[in-house]
């Protein structure tokens, strides 16, 4: 098959003209009109059809091939590559998803996702400096000034000098816990709280202190009564957008906790992974006391799970120790990762991608309140639900049977520190689609509808 008539429309109105050539072969191969396999037509044909210059149309069918829609064979031409998703994703007849997973919903602005790619190969203008030499660990001051601006807007007055750069939450939360604890100590933490956390503190053999939540997340008087009891090293909380209750915590109870800390000289350590999606988020514990609170802003949630990148607040004067501690975890952050975030930031991108997320995740929302029409708490920003179970059904038997049928869920053993609730956690974000998450969530809410003993396939 050939195409040596294919002749894209071109628009040159959203950036160069080597762009609008792969975004009109990225469409008609989409939309059929270029099929696999097809043979285009040489570069400079293409060049005098469009009357434009042959290096143009060559930078346009590179970035076509960087993109995966075109492969070129030596001695043969250009043609349409295969798409690898037709060729190897495993397809599930049901539609169904594993919400097991608390990820970022994918959003469908095509232009932006280009641009993210593109910000990222710009970076080759740092020479060989970037990839070729190691970093200070705790970041370079260049990306730490990008930090501190990125982190300024829910922490106003944060300096450079207290601001690191960490690989990610898990990397911080290792590295601030290996400068506040030592093993067997206690922290104090949520009776609900983030898996991770729990695997940090495990490996370090430190003693959690599980702390009761009501609907306004952890209560300062149970923290009051641990700080008498136990004498604990840390406390380790998420006040905005809990995970897994989806609780935020409001102002005057934030206070009230920091007072507390104060009172006993207790430093906490504040994991504020969704803050940046939430607007009109109450103040963070580190800007009501920056002397005692340890801030860590991941931008997993809010940006992009895969760049491991998190950016760390830490009282004046702990820099070097945080700093030390992330040496001797992880090293450093990955310098490449953290130049791409420094860049997304810096070009005003990461504040449209964190607006894409938002609004894909309100859509989620809306989605989930119209289709399992329970009990299940959620938030706008987030895209988790929390879940609690009614009889006759049990949390167990719930996530068993939806595993059967292809549908995965958390129960709340995987947070609780002592007794488990009868809940579940739902992850909104990781199907692929807005459909695919209706197909899901009918799932769940028609299994709820029944006894379980009526839905059961076990003979």
């Amino acid at each position: 098959m050939t195409a040596k008539t294919w002749s894209p429309k071109l628009s040159t109105k959203d950036g160069p003209i080597y762009l609008a050539i792969a975004d009109a072969l990225a469409a008609d191969i989409a939309s059929g009109q270029l099929a696999e396999g097809t043979r285009l037509p040489t570069q400079r044909r293409l060049a005098e059809d469009l009357d434009i210059d042959f290096t143009t149309v060559s930078r346009g069918y590179a970035e076509a091939q960087s993109r995966g829609l075109i492969e070129g064979k030596v001695g043969q031409g250009t043609y349409v590559k295969a798409r690898r998703s037709t060729l190897s994703r495993v397809v599930q007849p049901s539609g169904l998803v594993d919400m097991s997973m608390n990820l970022p919903p994918r959003f469908q602005n095509s232009s932006l996702t280009r641009r993210m790619w593109e910000a990222a190969r710009d970076l080759e203008d740092q020479g060989l400096d970037l990839l070729m030499r190691y970093q200070e660990p705790g970041g370079i001051m260049s990306d730490r000034v990008v930090a501190t601006g990125w982190l300024s807007r829910r922490l106003p007055g944060v300096t450079s000098e207290r601001v690191l750069v960490a690989a990610g939450a898990q990397g911080a939360l290792h590295a601030v816990l290996g400068v506040l604890t030592e093993p067997g100590d206690t922290v104090c933490v949520e009776q609900l709280t983030y898996p991770g956390f729990r695997s940090v503190a495990s490996h370090l053999r430190l003693k959690l202190a599980p702390l009761e939540m009501d609907n306004h997340g952890l209560l300062p008087t149970a923290f009051e009564e641990a700080c008498k009891a136990a004498r604990p090293k840390a406390l380790y909380c998420m006040p905005t957008l809990h995970n897994p209750t989806t609780r935020t915590m409001p102002l005057h109870r934030r206070r009230e906790l920091i007072n507390v800390a104060r009172a006993y000289d207790i430093p906490v350590i504040e994991d504020d992974a969704y803050g940046a999606l939430v607007p009109d988020a109450p103040t963070p514990l580190a800007a009501i006391a920056p002397e005692t609170v340890f801030h860590v802003a991941s931008l997993s949630k809010c940006l992009s799970p895969a760049l491991r990148v998190a950016y760390v607040a830490v009282p004046e004067g702990r820099s070097l120790r945080v700093a030390n501690a992330i040496r001797a975890s992880a090293s450093l952050v990955s310098p490449l990762t953290s130049a791409i975030a420094s860049r997304w930031i810096e070009t005003g991108m990461a504040d449209e991608v964190r607006d894409e997320i938002m609004r894909e995740s309100a859509t989620r929302l809306q989605v989930l309140r119209a289709t399992l029409p329970h009990n299940a708490a959620a938030s706008t920003g987030g895209f988790h639900a929390w879940l609690p179970v009614q009889k006759p059904w049990t949390r167990g038997e719930l996530v068993s049977r939806l595993r059967s049928v292809g549908v995965g869920v958390v129960a709340s053993d995987a947070f609780a520190i002592s007794s488990a609730p009868e809940a579940v956690r739902i992850g909104l974000g990781a199907a692929g689609s807005v459909e695919e998450l209706k197909r899901s969530l009918a799932i769940l809410g028609d299994l709820l509808s029944q006894a379980p003993a009526t839905s059961t396939m076990v003979v």
